[in-house]
C-alpha cells in the first residue's frame, strides 16, 4: 500500500513520527496491518447491526450507526 492517506501533522500529535502512521489504541505501527484490523473491527461491529438494527428514524439514527461502527 503506497501512503493511502497523506497526514499534514508536523508536530505528529496524531501520527507516529517515525512511521507516520495514525496513533491509535492498539498501538499498531504499519499501516497495512492498521488497515486490516480496522477492517475487521468495522466488519465485526456491522454484523451486530445486522443481529440488532438501529431503527433510523431521523439524522441522529445516522449518527448513531455511524457511532457504532466507528
Amino acid at each position: 500500500m503506497k501512503d493511502a492517506y497523506h497526514y499534514i501533522d508536523p508536530d505528529h500529535a496524531y501520527t507516529d513520527p517515525e512511521t507516520r502512521v495514525l496513533r491509535n489504541r492498539e498501538n499498531i505501527r504499519d499501516a497495512h496491518v492498521l488497515l486490516i484490523f480496522e477492517s475487521m473491527k468495522v466488519a465485526l461491529r456491522l454484523e451486530e447491526l445486522l443481529a440488532n438494527p438501529i431503527v433510523i428514524k431521523d439524522s441522529t439514527s445516522l449518527l448513531d450507526i455511524h457511532k457504532h461502527l466507528f
